[in-house]
């Protein structure tokens, strides 16, 4: 295995040369947000000597299918480059997992297929859940946190590829970004966010959710949840300097699981409306942040089909949720239209589920949203439109139809990955 060394503004990085491509991975763009910068924005890191990019990075801390995993130590990049090349385009994905879970370093994700197409690709993590995305700055024993510490790694992470990627033969001025699911929404953030402006030029932005973003009040009412399952009080928020990393994921699950119930069509927490990210986005495109950025924007035919369930449920799985969530963002004279449009749907059932509550949750969440991008992006610079529409043999039988992130193993060209390879069986 081959080693290659490159010169960043950060310090000197050792690569290796892996199958044809030079592989950097695990840099770190941020120190690491321990200790006294634990749920603090991001800071800029530089090392001595060289530093020694052979493995990915860990993932940020999350429980998933039941596992706790990650680590605090999480702010790290990966990049792939061709053996030969300069000013190449480069693409930048940022992962999805509702800013809960996942990891840029998910095999599904590695980006190889574009490499081999003379692309230099690279892939962040950045921080989830508890310690990237919830508010603590609403209690007064939160006031010495900051709010929005992932969507300030992610502004980081485009402010490091932008002063750097030339040295990995990239261009910086023709950076595109994608993402999907809280990937998607993280390509949204990118656009709103005045600390990323200049640092790409197109956005393929794949099943966002446009409406994900919280004033503090709103945050709030999921995060008195967290502080329930925690069995903490407002004071005890100061516990979050000390406390053990995984130990928050007790809160966070407990949250997840109810908050649907407490607040019908809210979303997991997201970022929230501060001096990182003044507006929402979609207001921002309607004022013409976006313009001269080229923007692709898609969902898939059946989005709903994930997060719709018969127990708890991510959206809401009945009409009395429904009416509830059109009663209390005052649109309740709405309510007997959107029923008698959507209710004949439910004749048929997926996974003990109506049709049409999984179409209201993905024309609500992901669809509609989508339209609206788009049209406010239209007057400003090049916009497309896509939706996925296949549902496989498998994907059917299991119920899940065309749904959400059902595109990906066929972007990064893994016929081998998870469903993909089910459905070949």
């Amino acid at each position: 295995m081959e080693g290659c060394m490159t010169e960043t503004k950060s310090g000197m990085v050792r690569g290796y040369i892996r199958d044809g491509i030079r592989e950097y991975l695990g840099i770190p763009y941020a120190k690491p947000p321990v200790g006294e910068l634990r749920l603090k924005r991001a800071v800029p890191y530089v090392w001595d000597g060289i530093y020694d990019a052979a493995g990915d990075g860990e993932p940020s801390v999350q429980y998933e299918n039941g596992e706790l995993l990650g680590s605090e130590d999480c702010l790290t990049l990966n990049i792939r480059t061709p053996l030969t090349g300069e000013k190449l385009p480069v693409l930048v994905y940022i992962h999805g997992g509702g800013f809960n879970t996942g990891s840029a370093s998910l095999p599904l994700y590695d980006g190889k297929a574009f490499v081999r197409q003379g692309i230099v690709y690279v892939s962040i993590q950045y921080r989830l859940n508890v310690w990237g995305f919830y508010d603590f700055t609403v209690y007064p024993a939160g006031k010495d946190f900051d709010s929005n510490c992932g969507l300030s790694d992610q502004i980081l992470a485009m402010r490091w590829i932008h002063e750097n990627i030339q040295a990995f033969g990239g261009d910086p001025n023709r950076v595109t970004i994608a993402g999907e699911s809280a990937g998607g929404t993280s390509m949204l953030n990118m656009i709103g966010a005045p600390g990323a402006k200049g640092t790409f030029r197109q956005a393929i932005i794949s099943s966002a959710v446009p409406n994900a973003y919280f004033t503090h009040a709103q945050s709030k009412e999921d995060t008195d949840l967290f502080l329930e399952g925690m069995g903490w009080e407002e004071k005890d928020v100061a516990k979050l300097k000390t406390v053990d990393a995984y130990a928050v994921q007790k809160g966070n699950a407990y949250m997840s699981d109810r908050h649907q119930y407490k607040n019908p069509g809210y979303f997991l927490q997201s970022p929230v409306l501060d001096d990182l990210l003044p507006q929402r986005p979609l207001d921002a495109i309607r004022e013409g942040a976006a313009a001269g950025i080229k923007i692709m924007i898609g969902t898939n035919r059946h989005e709903g089909s994930m997060f719709v369930r018969p127990e708890k449920t991510v959206f809401p799985n009945s009409w009395e949720m429904i009416e509830e969530m059109f009663q209390k963002n005052g649109h309740e004279n709405a309510f007997a239209a959107v029923r008698d449009y959507y209710e004949p749907q439910n004749g048929r059932k997926v996974n003990g589920i109506g049709l049409g509550f999984i179409d209201f949750a993905t024309d609500y969440a992901f669809q509609v949203p989508a339209v609206k991008l788009a049209r406010a992006q239209k007057k400003y610079g090049d916009v497309w439109m896509y939706r996925f529409d296949f549902a496989s043999d498998f994907m059917t039988e299991i119920g899940l139809l065309a749904g959400h992130a059902m595109e990906l193993p066929y972007v990064f060209q893994k016929k081998d990955f998870g469903w993909m390879a089910e459905e070949q069986k």
